[in-house]
């Protein structure tokens, strides 16, 4: 391949194989028995370990720790492989590990997977091809996912779980079984309101009569038990002495998501 798609500063180990029109970044290092397919774009500072083999086509984008040991206290330094196929996303911090000996001893990844910032691959996983793990999603060992599956933001999996394909996972939700194909999962009860930020209010020079009237906003619109449209009615009698409720009432108004109540 052309050394101008090799920046200067970039580490690659006489070990490795780079396919034609590999493209690698400043600061990058490629360890020994690391092979990467025709097309491939390895971002600055990516770090890549071996035994790993990578497809084509692939586009590993700044900070991605690719092929590290496995984060289990029985590894032992056996040799164990990470593979990843063709056409995949693998964005910033993203970190994959290898297998380990007594779990199969290879990670997998399909194709045309879209791996978002700082979700963590853990050792002896197997991810089908089309999925979507969005950002903060972390899968423990052992994991297996299957084609076209979507995990939302900070999602959880524990370790040997299996989610089927076409699976869809909520925010923030915790996966401590297997998964059907087809289904939605969500956490059991997502964020509820706790009050007004009082002291944070009083920190910033918020007086006691701006305060007072932000809490009867607050009563209308939580505690008063009152359907919204009626709380509205409330918040806008409130908002003619206050600033402060009416900038609520605005943000209310102009919303495209149901109001977390």
């Amino acid at each position: 391949m052309s050394s101008s798609l090799i920046h200067p500063t970039a580490f690659i180990d006489p070990g490795a194989k780079l396919g034609e029109g590999v493209q690698v970044g400043a600061f990058v290092f490629i360890g020994d028995e690391v092979e990467i397919g025709d097309g491939t774009r390895i971002g600055p500072h990516c770090v890549i370990h071996g035994p790993t083999r990578i497809g084509r086509d692939n586009v590993f984008h700044g900070q991605s720790a690719i092929g590290g040991e496995p984060q289990d206290k029985k590894y032992r330094g056996e040799r164990v492989a990470l593979e990843i196929g063709d056409g995949n996303s693998i964005r910033e911090f993203v970190t994959i590990n290898r297998g380990t000996g007594d779990g199969g001893g290879v990670t997998r990844i399909g194709d045309r997977n879209w791996i978002l910032a700082y979700t963590h691959i853990a050792h002896d996983c197997s991810i089908g091809n089309d999925c979507v793990f969005s950002n903060n999603a972390t899968l423990a060992g052992h994991v297996t996912v299957g084609d076209h599956v979507i995990l939302s933001g900070f999602t959880g999996v524990h370790q040997f779980c299996r989610i089927g394909a076409h699976a869809f996972i909520g925010m923030g939700a915790f996966v401590n079984g297997d998964v059907p194909p087809f289904l939605m999962v969500a956490q059991d009860s997502y964020s509820k309101p706790r009050g007004i930020n009082s002291e944070g209010l009083k920190r910033r020079g918020f007086d006691a009569g701006r305060i007072a009237a932000i809490k009867r906003a607050y009563r209308a619109l939580y505690m008063s038990g009152a359907k919204l449209d009626e709380a509205r009615l409330e918040l806008g009698e409130i908002a003619s002495d206050s600033e402060d409720v009416r900038a609520m009432l605005d943000f209310i108004e102009r919303g495209e998501r149901p109001l977390l109540r």
